[in-house]
């Protein structure tokens, strides 16, 4: 069996298994990251963990190199979006940089859709990108008129209560974070109004954000709507 079909192929049974056993590596390294970042690991968790990150990068340098190796164009593979990923997860690795990037290896859980043959969504996938295709001139309006509130609210912010929060609201550039949480309803708490006229119009501009919510939204629906009866009346005049 030809290595360059088992490395980039999972039609055969050996190539699905070694497939399949990258995702697990991957997962493994995200769980390993994520329990790096636990507070008061005993030295014997940390030393289990190094030896678990070099194995996985051991196995993804392997596979990387196999990868280059049986390309046919090897240099479209190496700046491919998985040749970066690839090579950026392993990198600070070997240099030392004090840079975890190991995060990013989510990105890898990409191929899971070949390995599993979850390719058949792909039209659900197109239906999505071409709804918000059909509606990309409202979302650029849409998108310039959002900026717009988003200034006028943290200049209108900031002239109610610089003066009486001047560390909250020290210019319309603090002011911006505020105004950002509100429009998304997010409401932190963080920084909030307490001058009565700060208060009214926090109030004003939680209604206008909740438009702001919801119109993104309602387009998105609407066109995806249209879109999937298109597919239909196409699917029944095809029979």
């Amino acid at each position: 069996m030809k290595l360059k079909q088992i490395i980039e192929s999972n039609d055969t049974r050996t190539g699905k298994t070694v497939d399949l056993f990258i995702q697990v590596m991957i997962v493994l390294s995200l769980i390993s990251f994520s329990i790096e970042t636990l507070p008061d690991l005993s030295e014997k968790m940390v030393k289990w963990l190094g030896y678990l990150e070099t194995v996985t990068v051991a196995v993804f340098t392997i596979e990387y190199v196999l990868r280059i190796a049986v390309a046919d164009k090897k240099m479209h593979y190496i700046l491919s979006f998985y040749g970066l990923i690839d090579i950026v997860a392993i990198l600070p690795f070997y240099l030392s940089t004090g840079i975890d990037l190991r995060s990013i290896r989510i990105f890898r859980l990409f191929r899971l859709f070949r390995a599993f043959k979850l390719l058949q969504f792909s039209t659900a996938a197109n239906r999505l990108g071409k709804a918000f295709l059909d509606v990309k001139d409202e979302f650029i309006i849409f998108l310039m008129a959002a900026m717009f509130v988003l200034y006028v609210s943290a200049v209108g912010i900031y002239y109610f209560e610089n003066e009486v929060q001047p560390e909250a609201f020290k210019s319309v550039f603090h002011c911006l974070w505020w105004a950002v949480a509100t429009l998304t309803t997010v409401g932190y708490g963080d920084v909030y109004p307490i001058t009565a006229g700060g208060k009214i119009f926090a109030s004003v501009i939680v209604f206008i954000g909740l438009g702001i919510v919801a119109v993104p939204t309602g387009l998105i629906a609407s066109s995806l709507t249209a879109s999937m009866k298109n597919t239909d009346d196409e699917e029944r005049s095809g029979l």
